[in-house]
């Protein structure tokens, strides 16, 4: 009886362990960065005190939306300048010249990519969230459907065909694109963002409740040609075997 008492013990303080520390890290490291961000934000303000003999608290907000509107104001000004042909050609001298250090061209390529994929609207590029067999029949990947098929290419196949992006982890701006049939992918349930945080996380974070969606008798699954066949087969060397 005390060891399973000693057991149940255990068990409740790793349970709470794994609830207070990652609740204590999220609550330090987001005061840290705030901290850091105001006073960033507001340096340059305190340092031309333009608002002195006002309330302090006033003065403490003014300063801030200050710090806030000029850094946002010069995004602006750069989103409009990467817009017009002028701007975008300047622009991408500057990306040429920041990619041939050999660092900061990779990390900055790398970011790039990222915000690309996380920010633009990815509702426009993708449709839904699928299970499909690769590399090889009997191991799975996440991909997303961006589409039906071209309709001149889909004139010569079958079956109804889907376009499929199937993201490498941990960057999903790279990855594969595949010509499958519908009836070889399964649909789920899972958001596009939840899919996003699988791939990036590789597996760690887990979004939950996710299941394999009600399909049509017409359109469920059946595995009769696996999805292999339509992709590039993994590269494997003479030292493998």
């Amino acid at each position: 009886m005390f060891q399973h008492f000693k057991q149940d013990l255990k068990n409740d303080l790793i349970a709470g362990l794994l609830v207070v520390i990652p609740l204590a890290t999220t609550i330090w490291l987001s005061i840290n960065v705030a901290t850091w961000v105001v006073n960033f934000l507001t340096r340059i303000p305190k340092q031309i005190a333009p608002f002195d003999g006002l309330d302090p608290i006033l003065v403490y907000f003014l300063n801030l939306l200050v710090g806030l509107a000029a850094p946002l104001l010069i995004i602006i000004i750069i989103g409009l300048m990467a817009r017009n042909i002028a701007g975008k050609w300047l622009l991408d001298v500057g990306e040429r010249v920041l990619q041939a250090i050999p660092l900061a061209g990779a990390v900055y390529k790398t970011l790039k990519q990222l915000l690309e994929t996380l920010l633009r609207d990815s509702g426009n590029k993708f449709r839904r969230v699928v299970l499909v067999e690769y590399p090889r029949r009997g191991i799975w990947a996440l991909a997303f459907v961006t589409g039906a098929l071209d309709s001149e290419i889909q004139s010569q196949m079958p079956q109804k065909m889907l376009n499929l992006f199937i993201p490498t982890t941990p960057n999903p701006a790279t990855g594969w694109y595949a010509v499958v049939a519908e009836q070889d992918v399964m649909d789920l349930t899972m958001s596009i963002e939840d899919a996003f945080k699988v791939v990036i996380s590789g597996g760690i974070v887990n979004p939950g409740n996710v299941a394999v969606a009600a399909l049509s008798p017409a359109s469920n699954p059946v595995m009769e040609n696996p999805v292999a066949s339509v992709l590039p087969a993994p590269i494997i060397s003479e030292e493998d075997n």
